[in-house]
């Protein structure tokens, strides 16, 4: 299997490309700013907002697979144009897509979230997934839409996040509920999704729902932090729109992958002594 990862060089592609490389595939790793420097990675630099480009590397490549990551915050042009040059460029080398997308393109509501609920963003970045996902459908029905949640793991953006926020440095919202998942489960499940006959959305995260400052709590009772320090609000008061209440229901994700999609509880439980 020679599976082409865009975007190898962030958290989650990294360790789909160790995990593709243990499973004995020919991985061929992209980044733009940053690093892979991974044994068994073949490196090529990419900018994704360049159609051409993005077209004439795949074709170069011809991998069987392609795992498209690549997204910037704030940024319509990799977020969504990204994604469409990936999917539109697989498609024409015949390989499977496995995309990743976001439970941010949702609003929020108590109830959760099915697969193929429409998204319903209401802030740039939901509407900048939202509209990748329109966009890798169209070209390629065929491939699947990864919707995932918070990724927690070593060097996660999110535990770093809950630190900043337990050392007066951050605050976290109290009313924006997530369901978090470890990199290296999301990896795992994306690399079965590789050869799944699989299409279309298709939620993939934890089973427990916690909101960003019970996960600030969370990281406090692993560490061995005083929870005195956290700074809280909420969305509201800190004069935000964003998400709210965003659980996905994982039933069919969970029925389908050997993986195990652990839950935030058990990622991040108290160890003794730390």
């Amino acid at each position: 299997m020679r599976v082409l990862v865009v975007g190898g060089s962030g958290f989650l592609g990294r360790e789909v490309c160790r995990q593709g490389v243990g499973a004995g595939w020919s991985v061929v790793g992209t980044y733009h700013s940053g690093e892979i420097g991974m044994p068994g990675v073949e490196v090529r630099r990419l900018d994704v907002t360049d159609r051409a480009t993005v077209r004439a590397l795949v074709a170069q490549v011809r991998p069987d697979a392609v795992v498209s990551t690549p997204y910037r915050y704030g940024d319509w042009a990799v977020t969504a144009d990204g994604a469409a040059h990936v999917a539109y460029a697989a498609a024409r080398a015949g390989a499977r897509l496995v995309h990743i997308s976001s439970d941010a393109l949702h609003a929020g509501r108590p109830e959760a979230y099915a697969d193929d609920d429409p998204p319903t963003p209401i802030f740039p970045y939901g509407a900048a997934k939202a509209a990748a996902e329109t966009a890798v459908r169209a070209i390629d029905p065929n491939a699947v839409l990864v919707r995932t949640s918070l990724i927690l793991g070593e060097g996660s953006k999110q535990v770093q996040l809950c630190r900043d926020a337990l050392a007066g440095r951050a605050t976290l919202f109290t009313d924006e509920l997530r369901c978090p998942i470890d990199v290296g489960d999301l990896a795992a499940a994306v690399l079965e999704l590789v050869g799944a006959d699989v299409a279309g959305p298709l939620n993939v995260a934890g089973p427990d729902a916690v909101s960003r400052a019970g996960l600030g709590l969370l990281v406090a009772r692993r560490e061995g932090i005083d929870p005195a320090g956290l700074k809280t609000t909420t969305g509201a008061g800190a004069g935000v729109v964003r998400p709210t209440e965003v659980r996905l229901d994982c039933s069919r994700a969970v029925g389908l992958l050997r993986t195990r999609l652990r839950g935030v509880s058990e990622l991040l439980a108290a160890t003794a002594g730390r």
